[in-house]
């Protein structure tokens, strides 16, 4: 089955961190790989993203404290958070384009991990 497996979420205090994880199964990561980030009646937004070769975006407000990364060899893509603030509390949504071989099959979203910054 393909499908994204976010893991990593969890309650942390201000200035700590989290590494999100999102795996590929029964396919791999084709370009683009992104991890957005949703807080109830707001739209999901974009936080980060990586395309095949390294080079990577991000949103504003996490540069200089958020690292994603990918490792094709195993088909995960991480999300390091550090200097976590209060406001990063969201559900977060690894989305990916995936391919089989050399096929493109879709773009697909995770099931969404939750991250909670509080004291």
């Amino acid at each position: 089955q393909v499908r994204l497996v976010e893991s990593g979420g969890g309650l942390v205090q201000p200035g700590g961190s989290l590494r999100l994880s999102c795996e590929a199964l029964g396919s791999i990561f084709s370009n683009v790989v992104a991890w957005y980030r949703q807080v109830p009646g707001k739209e999901r937004e974009l936080v980060a993203s990586i395309i095949t070769g390294g080079s990577t975006n991000y949103e504003d407000s996490v540069k200089g404290r958020f690292t994603i990364s990918r490792d094709d060899a195993k088909n995960i893509v991480y999300l390091q958070m550090n200097s976590l603030k209060p406001e990063d509390t969201a559900v977060y949504y690894c989305n990916a384009n995936l391919q089989s071989g050399r096929f493109y099959i879709g773009n697909y979203w995770g099931q969404g991990t939750q991250v909670t910054v509080s004291s």
